[in-house]
């Protein structure tokens, strides 16, 4: 049984969807289960995300697919929060080798998504991850699904607050292509880095 682990934040309540989305299609991949964790306002007390547990839960996981808002041409703080205090699994490496994605949803067609995208990007550079894509060079053409065009991972647009069935639809592309490559491909995890001589 592999393990993804959704973590992410939501406002509104659209990114949330995304993950439900994510989640369903990684599960019509048979022996994949999916942990969720919506980072809530009371996980941050004094500026800082503490739960323990989380992160011995996601150092077991085979994949870790982050999300958030992107609020002001980046992550939300409260994201932003929880990924500052994975340093301790930063400073081991005890993420290094897992799959790696990422997921955001922005009000306007544009909205600086890319930014959010490209920070849950470095975020998993920084953990030594392998990051996976989309690899949907189709969706230039067929506006049924990734409506956006985005390569780096899945984006959504809320101008009314509803995600649009495209954008959901892209998402369970992400959540089915994680899935697909934790059953084909090997991936080693808790694996020391190598040390520098």
């Amino acid at each position: 049984m592999k393990t993804i682990a959704l973590v992410y934040y939501s406002g509104s309540g659209a990114t949330h969807q995304m993950a439900e989305a994510i989640a369903q299609g990684a599960k019509t991949h048979p022996g994949i289960q999916v942990m969720r964790y919506r980072i809530a306002g009371e996980d941050i007390e004094h500026g800082r995300f503490s739960d323990p547990d989380l992160f011995a839960s996601l150092q077991q996981a085979d994949a870790i697919v982050f999300g958030s808002p992107t609020y002001m041409g980046g992550p939300a703080a409260q994201f932003k929060a929880f990924a500052d205090a994975s340093s301790d699994s930063w400073s081991g490496q005890g993420w290094r080798n897992k799959l790696a994605a990422g997921f955001t949803v922005g009000g306007s067609l544009g909205g600086e998504q890319d930014s959010t995208l490209n920070y849950l990007f470095v975020l998993a550079m920084q953990h030594g991850m392998l990051w996976v894509g989309m690899d949907m060079p189709n969706g230039y053409e067929d506006k049924s699904i990734n409506p956006l065009g985005r390569q780096l991972g899945a984006s959504g647009h809320t101008p009314t607050g509803q995600l649009s069935d495209a954008d959901l639809k892209t998402a369970a592309h992400l959540g089915q292509r994680v899935a697909a490559l934790l059953q084909t491909q090997p991936v080693v995890i808790s694996t020391p880095a190598p040390t520098l001589t």
